[in-house]
């Protein structure tokens, strides 16, 4: 299935990242899928992700839709014809839109779980929260900084946001055992940094897909305001 190339605009884009013990996410991931590591440690995370005028390349902005989403990445490796490549792997997405719900795997890539988001943003402050229709649920309340954590598995914010850029091929499961493909392709890259005052989501909080301990928070980055486009790719077939 070959997903049409999508355009529109990232409205604003908060990426929540964890470091994750390397055994961990060896056990979680699929073939042919390997956790991408920064000094031993696994890194993944959650993308909300607020998209406006989304329509397939060529109409006109008036058809395009907004939905507010939330996307669980995991930074990956895999062979590919001998050729070491890399992106995330993309377990669940969530969304408030009916049509993203209704199309993922078809318009969108990989099934998609319609969720009430609640949102506020002022004067640099920033909450975010869903519930997805399985109960998964996530929170967070963060401010614009220009300060970088002294904690994080990256130096700082250009090491941090080299590395998430790197990341800008995902695949998604399907209904038929095959990961669905897409490229993120953004006019201009620009990230900065978020002080997060709390945060809880209840995929990384599961303690038995993630023991106690084997699951700290790293950084949060926040984008705005990116055009950009997302190219269908070719799937990947598990074992």
């Amino acid at each position: 299935m070959k997903i049409p190339v999508i355009q529109g605009v990232i409205d604003r884009r908060i990426l929540i990242n964890y470091q994750i013990d390397k055994d961990v996410l060896e056990s979680f991931l699929p073939h042919p899928f390997k956790p991408k590591l920064v000094k031993g440690k696994g890194v993944a995370g959650i993308c909300l992700i607020r998209l406006k005028e989304i329509r397939p390349k060529g109409l006109p902005k008036s058809i395009g839709i907004s939905s507010e989403n939330g996307a669980h990445r995991i930074a990956v490796e895999w062979e590919s014809e001998g050729i070491t490549k890399e992106g995330v792997y993309i377990p669940r997405r969530d969304t408030s839109s009916k049509l993203n719900a209704f199309a993922g795997g078809t318009l969108f890539p990989g099934e998609h779980h319609l969720a009430d988001f609640k949102v506020s943003e002022l004067d640099g402050n920033y909450e975010v929260s869903f519930e997805s229709n399985d109960q998964t649920k996530l929170s967070i309340s963060a401010k614009e900084t220009e300060k970088w954590s002294d904690h994080s598995l990256f130096e700082n914010i250009n090491e941090a946001s080299s590395f998430f850029e790197q990341g800008a091929v995902g695949y998604s499961p399907n209904t038929k055992k095959t990961f669905d493909g897409l490229e993120l392709i953004t006019s201009n890259w620009k990230v900065t940094p978020l002080e997060v005052l709390k945060v809880e989501s209840s995929f990384f909080d599961n303690e038995q897909v993630f023991p106690k301990g084997s699951v700290k928070f790293d950084n949060a980055l926040l984008m705005k305001n990116i055009s950009h486009e997302w190219i269908g790719l070719e799937e990947i077939c598990s074992k």
